[in-house]
């Protein structure tokens, strides 16, 4: 039985969000047990969408540097400083060098096709039958095992000036599985990644910046989609949402420096374990009553 989700669900919410969003490991999956086991019930995909708005802007923060270059480098070949034609304004002009940060954008645009066109397609199903806690239990195991046999069959060699239109699109699909609870945006992104050859750190940090678009998107539609609805029976108030947002943001920034410095050094592993841990975890409260499957949305 749900009571709603109060300002101190709402931190706490927030808190899982900014902790587990950039980690290989499914924030969605964490917001849909933590919310149950705090008696709130699911916070649904809306709230998780809207408190990735908090996450992603600490990206922007983090990464604006990289950010600012990339947008400036696509604007010039754009404008033709390489060259009027085709290629010249992608950025790959021939004769000379490529503008590495101009065919990033384009990059990041073909990689967040897949998950644009897939959420659109499967928007009713990720709100409500994706969100079951057996599959999300079997795509944290069955994606954990996958990360973790990337992770030791990878080659790592290859850094992100290496980056193809294929392995763009490819990237994509990779984050577009995330769509369903347990696989993790990250995870996903940086299994296909390792896959494809490249090295922890680039893979990481594709995955920031391949997100971006695709949660701000996804967020931005789920805010605009709310705004009638906050308070109403069945879902949190905006204030609520507010905090969510805003302690997932100031987490979300330190843990970004902390997982770049870890993944640079250390393997995958630690975070296989603690996938199938939690799968256990979940399966374990499920056989005890103490979690359903399918829980309603929380209350205000």
């Amino acid at each position: 039985m749900t009571t709603g989700i109060g300002t101190g669900d709402g931190i706490i919410l927030g808190l899982v969000q900014g902790l587990t969003e950039f980690l290989p490991v499914s924030s969605s999956a964490h917001l849909r047990v933590v919310g149950e086991l705090l008696g709130a019930g699911d916070p649904g995909a809306a709230f998780t969408a809207i408190t990735q708005l908090g996450t992603e802007t600490a990206v922007l923060l983090y990464f604006r540097g990289d950010i600012r270059r990339i947008v400036l480098a696509w604007w010039r070949a754009v404008r033709g400083a390489y060259g009027t034609d085709l290629r010249s304004r992608l950025g790959a002009p021939a004769g000379r060098p490529a503008d590495h940060d101009a065919l990033m954008a384009w990059f990041i645009t073909l990689g967040t096709l897949p998950i644009v066109v897939l959420g659109l397609a499967f928007q009713d199903a990720i709100e409500s039958p994706f969100r079951n806690l057996w599959l999300v239990a079997l795509t944290l195991t069955v994606f954990g095992l996958v990360l973790g046999w990337a992770d030791h069959v990878g080659t790592k060699r290859r850094g992100l000036e290496e980056l193809t239109p294929r392995n763009a699109v490819a990237f994509g699909f990779w984050q577009a599985l995330a769509l369903v609870p347990g696989v993790s945006r990250s995870g996903g992104t940086i299994t296909g990644g390792l896959l494809m050859g490249y090295t922890r750190e680039a893979a990481a940090r594709y995955s920031f910046l391949l997100a971006i678009p695709a949660v701000f998107g996804s967020g931005l539609f789920q805010l605009a989609k709310s705004v009638g609805d906050f308070g109403q029976a069945g879902t949190p108030t905006f204030g609520v949402t507010l905090v969510a947002t805003l302690v997932a943001f100031v987490v979300g920034y330190v843990v970004i420096i902390a997982f770049l410095k870890i993944v640079s050094t250390f393997s995958y592993r630690p975070f296989v374990y603690y996938r199938i841990g939690l799968a256990l975890v979940i399966v374990l409260l499920l056989l005890t009553g103490v979690l359903e499957p399918v829980s309603a949305p929380a209350n205000a």
